[in-house]
């Protein structure tokens, strides 16, 4: 994987859209904070061969630097030395060049202006090596480093089976650039992503001895630097060579369209490693006795989709259900996932979302559960500036809490109106949350129950209802009455309505103590409690007595 640690620039608060508003101060904070997280992240990959975060939200935050680099171009630039950590002891007969990444279609498009002779092969997810052969004897493998000087890998190399320890009949130096991977036999990128091969392959290497696990690892020459500058000729040394494999993954395209068509087979179709991405070359490209650790003009990266998005945490917010569970809901700066724009993921709960500890400002990491639903990964790094979040207390909300819209309850009132009036309760045609959501900002629902003796003079006079709805409302309302006993039970959120025993009204069932409701089939001790809390509750006894007052069978 690339590492480069991108320069810092600030300057004072920007008004362009996608610009962060911060002040000089903040700014200088925020970008040091991820300067300091792209530092440590190089740091254990190069020395430590380990990955703490994946190759693209990698690329995602040296992407976010360069975004706030723009925003704040007045200010000085703090320059890191690229690769810093990476760098070893051993030059490379021919530098390891790099990569451009190509964010998307449009920008492939421009870079194939006025080139020809093309050619597409799969971005291997693995771990660049240089092998060096001394008259067909494998006589030094030497890690990408820094792209001029990297550490001796020879001791491992030699320890896999993928890697020749000899070309019979080679005379003189060869050298060979390539990716050592993880083998994932007819893994399919699109559905399984790089599962850490990656990471895999690193760890490996920088162990001292490989012992049996060399043989998981594959090799996948993509250069001869000393080779034939045109690409069919180079592709046939490699047949010459035994590198058949990595030729026959080497396709020759004619434009954009054949390009994407390979982009797409490759994610979506099986090969023998995870891959990233495509590489887009042309035919010809100058001897690698003229390369430098720079990324060259005549060849590209254009990744996959992200599986895995970086997303900035705008607010925290804190749904509160109808049982009394709070659901904290991140709303996220937009990111597209899939061709979908994510702007909301749920934390979960309120014991995740503490251990966490995420505040505005916090950049997290986002994935499709199921390619549908948004999923918090975790965090990625942390803003340095760590605002106050007001979040619920323990307890204090639960399932006989709020049955009024007084402050602090209303979006759980709320929540208990949506179940009630729903298919699992009085199922009211055409009344949904927005329904109950006027009828509160109203005022006209000081109770949960209030709604069963408003008039259609008083459902009319909410804004946007006309007398025909009024009246097609009050209708609704009047059937409730209607319903029956243990519909009315499930409505209201009393547990475990199938199992309560038939032809009791409200008065036996609430005569119960918590030993005899356990005497009946499938309730145990902490349901009995529940239903003896339940229907001994003041503010559900309060509704027993409305229901009991408009006429309702069984209360």
């Amino acid at each position: 994987m690339p590492r480069l640690i991108l320069a810092l620039v600030l300057c004072l608060p920007l008004t362009a859209p996608g610009c962060p508003q911060w002040t000089p101060e903040q700014a200088a904070h925020e970008a040091q904070a991820l300067q300091t997280q792209l530092a440590q992240w190089e740091d254990a990959y190069h020395r430590q061969g380990a990955s703490p975060v994946s190759d693209e939200l990698y690329d995602q935050a040296r992407e976010r630097l360069r975004q706030w680099r723009d925003c704040y171009p007045q200010l000085p630039t703090t320059v890191d030395a690229p690769l810093a950590s990476s760098a070893g002891e051993i030059r490379h007969p021919a530098a390891h060049t790099g990569l451009d990444k190509l964010p998307d279609a449009a920008a492939v498009r421009e870079w194939l202006a006025n080139r020809s002779d093309l050619w597409v092969q799969p971005k291997v997810d693995g771990v660049a090596v240089t092998l060096v052969y001394r008259d067909g004897q494998l006589h030094r493998a030497i890690s990408r480093g820094d792209g001029s000087k990297g550490q001796d890998w020879t001791a491992n190399a030699r320890q896999i089976p993928a890697i020749p320890q000899q070309l019979p009949g080679e005379r003189g130096r060869l050298v060979l650039q390539g990716e050592l991977y993880w083998r994932l036999p007819q893994h399919v990128q699109a559905r399984q992503g790089g599962q850490g091969a990656r990471g895999k392959a690193a760890g490996l290497m920088a162990r001292k001895s490989l012992g049996s696990e060399g043989q998981g690892i594959g090799l996948f020459v993509w250069e001869l630097p000393d080779g034939p500058l045109e690409m069919p000729e180079r592709l046939q040394r490699l047949r010459q060579l035994g590198f058949a494999d990595s030729a026959e993954l080497t396709k020759p395209v004619a434009g954009f369209s054949e390009i994407e068509a390979w982009r797409e087979r490759w994610y979506r179709q099986p090969l023998p490693f995870a891959s990233d991405g495509i590489v887009v070359r042309q035919s010809r490209r100058p001897p690698g006795e003229r390369w430098s650790a720079r990324t060259p003009g005549w060849a590209v990266a254009w990744k996959y989709p992200h599986r895995q998005a970086l997303a900035e945490v705008r607010r925290v917010e804190f749904k509160i259900g109808r049982s009394g569970r709070v659901t904290p809901v991140l709303h996220l700066e937009p990111v597209e996932l899939d061709g979908r724009s994510i702007q909301r993921v749920s934390a979960g709960s309120l014991k995740r979302w503490r251990s966490l500890d995420i505040r505005p400002g916090d950049q997290v990491a986002i994935t499709l559960a199921g390619l549908t639903i948004p999923r918090l990964d975790g965090v990625v790094w942390r803003s340095p500036m760590r605002s106050d979040v007001a979040a619920p207390a323990d307890g204090q909300y639960g399932a006989l809490t709020c049955w009024q819209p007084t402050a602090g309850c209303e979006e759980q009132f709320l929540a208990r109106l949506e179940w009630l009036g729903g298919k699992q309760g009085l199922a009211l045609s055409g009344v949904g949350p927005g329904t109950w959501r006027r009828l509160q900002e109203a005022e006209l629902l000081p109770g949960m129950l209030d709604w069963l003796t408003l008039t259609p003079a008083q459902l009319s006079q909410l804004p946007g209802l006309g007398e025909r709805s009024a009246q097609n409302l009050h209708q609704q309302f009047q059937l409730a009455r209607q319903r029956s006993f243990t519909t009315w039970l499930r409505a209201l959120g009393a547990p475990s309505v199938d199992a309560l025993p038939a032809g009791e009204d409200w008065t036996a069932l609430a005569a119960r103590s918590a030993e005899q409701w356990q005497t009946l089939p499938g309730i145990g001790k902490v349901r009995a409690a529940q239903l003896e809390s339940f229907f001994s509750a003041p503010d559900v006894m309060q509704l027993r007595q409305q229901l009991h007052d408009v006429g309702i069978a069984g209360f």
